[in-house]
């Protein structure tokens, strides 16, 4: 097993006048080592669309997390979705992404556009094999992963994008290429990456989609462990113990709140700088203190932490505002968020006698809901999260 994972992220956008997207993506995680993603793209848009796409993934990410052949999860889809009475063609397009160990990854594509694989920063020519499979054409590849190596998946609404405005024959598939190379090298998420081609496709379409587009990338990476503390522990005997294995773990350090980094502060033998830097009106500013990466006020910075995390999953309309900006919770967020992929959290229990005022919004249990609702947060991002409480 190697020290490689994969950081998974995906967008969608609705056909123009619709209330659901014909796209579904479906990402089952059998263990530590497999992961089966498919996308599916659902015949026409709208509500036949959305159950279509849908039946098809769940079938297919559930039969290939079962290690069952792809003959068979093919076969299964052709005998429980219908084919279309008027066209009489296929029910569902999909890409199958599978990721073995973290070592290698194979891809089953059925007449969705085909993968584009960066390599180095460039497109990756890999190789195809044709099977026929009840009389439907699927292409079968195998890759040996490298880091820093991205797969992007698309349903066609992607290179139809601007057809017969922007372009006469839609966005090709050089040009989302080219597009996505330049995008590759500043770093981003898969998230990041997925949602600025959708919406770069949104823009295309003049934001009125004539087709229900989906980008899923899937980027290859070396684990990051990630440490954060938030509040002091609820016997202060713990202090000491609650510090030494905070500070013994290794990857980058976090400390939110004003008495939790007094703490440390005072177990480093450092001072605590404060700084007076208000980047946001409503974010308090953060604090230095060496041996530590960051700093920052407790529990207003780590719930709009929280809110970018919950907008993250979703619709992802909030990454330009904690991707540039400098307060607190937008460097807690490009921490977490992009760089981590291992977060350790060390919460402390103590309660803050501020926060016992009735006519005071925070309380204890607000502040144990914060890490709870995080940690589910970036567990649906993929991250590998363990709590520990004092």
């Amino acid at each position: 097993m190697n020290d490689l994972c994969a950081d998974i992220g995906y967008k969608s956008i609705n056909h123009y006048g619709e209330q659901l997207c014909g796209d579904h993506v479906d990402i089952v995680e059998q263990s530590d080592e497999s992961t089966v993603i498919v996308l599916a793209d659902g015949l026409g848009s709208g509500v036949k669309a959305s159950i279509l796409s849908t039946l098809t993934s769940k079938i297919i990410s559930t039969m290939m997390a079962a290690d069952l052949p792809i003959e068979e999860c093919v076969s299964t889809i052709a005998a429980t979705l219908p084919v279309c009475s008027v066209r009489g063609v296929a029910y569902s397009t999909f890409t199958i992404m599978h990721l073995i160990n973290n070592e290698t990854a194979e891809i089953i594509q059925y007449d969705n556009p085909q993968v584009i694989i960066l390599r180095d920063g460039k497109n990756y020519d890999y190789p195809k094999t044709e099977m026929n499979i009840g009389g439907k054409k699927i292409y079968q590849s195998t890759i040996r992963l490298q880091e820093n190596d991205i797969f992007i998946a698309m349903s066609d609404g992607c290179p139809h994008a601007g057809i017969g405005t922007a372009y006469n024959f839609g966005w090709k598939r050089e040009d989302i290429i080219d597009f996505m190379e330049t995008m590759s090298i500043t770093g981003l998420t898969a998230k990041n990456l997925s949602t600025v081609l959708v919406d770069e496709c949104d823009k295309l379409y003049g934001f009125q989609p004539g087709d229900d587009a989906t980008a899923c990338v899937v980027k290859i990476r070396k684990r990051e462990p990630m440490n954060i503390l938030f509040g002091p522990p609820s016997n202060r005997d713990d202090c000491d113990r609650m510090m030494s294995l905070f500070f013994s773990k290794e990857g980058k350090h976090i400390i939110c709140g004003g008495t939790t980094s007094s703490i440390a502060a005072k177990y480093l033998g450092k001072p605590l700088k404060p700084t007076l830097n208000f980047e946001s009106s409503d974010i308090p500013p953060v604090a230095e203190l060496e041996g530590v990466d960051l700093v920052t006020e407790g529990v207003i910075t780590v719930n709009r932490v929280l809110e970018y995390a919950k907008d993250y999953l979703a619709q992802n309309e909030m990454y330009e505002h904690w991707n540039y900006k400098r307060d607190g919770a937008s460097l807690i967020c490009r921490l977490l968020f992009e760089e981590a992929t291992d977060i350790n959290f060390y919460v402390g229990r103590a309660i803050n006698p501020a926060h016992q005022n009735p006519d005071l919004p925070i309380n204890f249990s607000i502040k144990m809901n914060l890490v709870e609702e995080l940690s589910k947060c970036l567990k649906k991002m993929g991250k590998r999260i363990k709590v520990s409480y004092f």
